[in-house]
């Protein structure tokens, strides 16, 4: 009996201690994934946001052409404030597409302060980036209120310093949209023991490079028809001689890039130079389409339209795109419980959107009012988007050239006899 209960006794022990393990073992398993459900369910509110941020600055768009175009009609009486000058003139047109911008500034600029550096999804921050909606709104009405109640000598100011925030952000949208390119010429050109992919890229070079020389010969056709029309002979013939460059660059036996990428951005710089010349005034002569229809008409609205989409797009894509700005891109596995975008630096991108924004409705003038249903319409605005043209080629051509001055100086054996001769008569 003694040995009987003896043993039952070590039976049940370890027969116990079992189960507890199996418990325990079963309660970490389910906590892990309590943990991975959540942490997916902060991830999609995370990328939800996103889009939240992007209609919150679509509507900010919206606002700043109503104040342009139409804010003496629909706010005849604002709230009275010596901001708004006589007959409370400061507040509509250029000065309130400024005060606009300011205040989307103001909105996206606190964001920024406040979730930069956010690493992990249980951070206060992500909740406050990712949430709080009823409080952000808050905080947005009283963003756009104030710019309405500073004197426009300080919002000229503020037009002043928005010239050189959208600079950095034309910047930033060149140096993404290169990545981009280089990315792309990448995936389709990466495996040569991929005959299909090879052939699929070469054929859309091809594309690519039909459509940059039919481009560069409809804008001769139409915008440089007339002797006189000597500057835009000189935008579309040194785009040309961009292309070409660029073309013998990538094809070079030590750059050796194929002719993707180079198709792609030739593309890219026929059409900034085709926006350019679209910018012109309505008065110039070097155009029979403006000649016939101006800045007006269903063509117009469509195009403003367009370009209100285009600054959005623009703006949204560059913001989740901060890995291209990274000075060290050293390959990290993410955990579950990190952040799959950097919040900073996309608030941080649309506050130097709000900047661009506001310089595209004004045309880059602070002094002169701009045409209903027109957008980055003037002489301003055409050398903008040529030195925009100009700055993305040299960025793309040194991003070639770049890894070829890198390589160490490889020395034959002759060569490195012939030197070491040198140095001993030296």
């Amino acid at each position: 009996m003694f040995l009987m209960g003896e043993i039952g006794g070590n039976v049940e022990q370890p027969m116990a201690e079992i189960s507890s393990n199996n418990r325990e073992f079963v309660d970490y398993h389910q906590t892990s994934m309590e943990k991975k459900v959540q942490f997916a369910d902060m991830k999609k509110k995370s990328l939800r946001a996103r889009y939240a941020y992007g209609v919150i600055f679509l509507l900010t768009n919206v606002i700043a052409w109503l104040f342009r175009d139409y804010g003496e009609r629909i706010l005849p009486m604002l709230p009275y404030s010596r901001a708004c000058g006589a007959e409370e003139k400061d507040c509509f047109h250029t000065m309130g597409v400024l005060r606009v911008s300011l205040g989307c500034f103001i909105f996206f600029f606190v964001m920024f302060v406040t979730t930069c550096n956010t690493k992990k999804l249980n951070q206060v921050r992500n909740s406050w980036h990712s949430g709080w909606w009823a409080l952000k709104s808050v905080l947005l009405i009283i963003a756009f209120v104030i710019p309405f109640f500073i004197p426009s000598d300080y919002i000229q100011i503020y037009g002043e310093i928005s010239r050189v925030g959208a600079g950095i952000f034309l910047i930033l949208q060149l140096i993404s949209v290169i990545e981009f390119i280089t990315w792309w010429n990448n995936y389709w050109m990466s495996d040569d023991t991929k005959k299909s992919s090879c052939s699929i890229g070469l054929f859309m070079s091809t594309i690519f490079y039909i459509a940059s020389v039919g481009g560069i010969v409809v804008m001769y056709v139409f915008y440089a028809s007339k002797t006189s029309c000597s500057l835009n002979i000189f935008f579309i013939s040194w785009t040309a001689v961009l292309l070409i460059v660029m073309m013998v660059i990538s094809l070079h036996s030590k750059v050796n890039r194929g002719l993707l990428s180079s198709g792609i951005m030739a593309s890219y710089i026929v059409f900034l130079c085709w926006t350019a010349i679209r910018s012109e005034p309505t008065s110039e002569k070097c155009s029979h389409q403006k000649q016939e229809t101006g800045h007006g008409g269903w063509s117009t609205i469509v195009g403003f339209v367009i370009a209100i989409c285009a600054i959005v797009i623009a703006t949204f894509s560059t913001g989740i795109d901060s890995k291209t700005f990274q000075f060290r891109r050293d390959e990290v596995q993410l955990q579950e419980d990190d952040i799959r975008y950097h919040y900073g630096f996309f608030h941080l991108v649309f506050s130097l959107g709000a900047m661009y924004f506001g310089m595209l409705f004004i045309s880059w003038n602070l002094s002169s009012l701009t045409r209903k249903w027109s957008i980055d319409v003037g002489w301003a605005s055409t050398w903008v988007k040529i030195v925009n043209e100009w700055f993305a080629a040299t960025i793309y051509m040194w991003k070639l050239i770049f890894p070829v001055l890198r390589q160490p100086k490889v020395m034959s054996r002759e060569d490195a006899m012939e030197e070491a001769d040198k140095s001993i008569a030296a």
